[in-house]
């Protein structure tokens, strides 16, 4: 059975909000405290990203995306600092950082829609990472901005299932 395709709403407006970074012990149960102290106090995650950071999997960064009309940050980075398996947290200043963000999406596309879809692939930096009889897979990994912008260009095909990972931040290595 095939999946019907999904209507997505395109992308528009700006959103504004906080973008926080926070160290914690990689201990189970650690990220349902962390999101659970944002769902008790009503604050909604915009996006959430979170993995191993060292090679002994010790600790884990989560890259928290929250709504700033929904919460304030003084309030948000006090509360986090209280639960003890958070190690660090800093607020990320988007011109401080580089962001990124993984998408992944599976387009139909004819035989002659091919051409265009790998082209328009590489016009953006994008890949085809898999093929199939009347369908490809699309990966980008870029600033969310871009992703919003190929996400818009993948229109013109249909788009049967999309993926986005949410934002990932590390400070900027120079000053810009």
């Amino acid at each position: 059975m095939t999946p019907e395709p999904v209507e997505y709403e395109p992308i528009s407006g700006e959103i504004h909000h906080h973008v926080l970074s926070v160290l914690v012990e990689n201990k189970a149960g650690v990220l349902h405290r962390v999101a659970g102290l944002f769902s008790r106090r009503g604050f909604n995650i915009y996006s959430l990203a979170v993995a191993p950071t060292d090679p002994s999997h010790k600790f884990s960064r989560i890259t928290i995306v929250v709504d700033a009309a929904s919460a304030p940050l003084e309030q948000i980075v006090n509360q986090l600092d209280k639960l003890i398996n958070v190690v660090e947290i800093d607020h990320v200043n988007e011109r401080q950082v580089v962001e990124r963000e993984l998408f992944l999406a599976t387009i139909s596309v004819s035989a002659e829609e091919q051409t265009a879809a790998i082209a328009l692939c590489a016009n953006v930096g994008a890949q085809v990472v898999d093929a199939g009889a009347g369908e490809m897979t699309v990966m980008l990994a870029d600033h969310p901005d871009s992703i919003n912008a190929f996400q818009e260009l993948l229109g013109v095909f249909r788009i049967d299932e999309l993926h986005r990972t949410g934002l990932v931040a590390l400070p900027k290595l120079s000053a810009q």
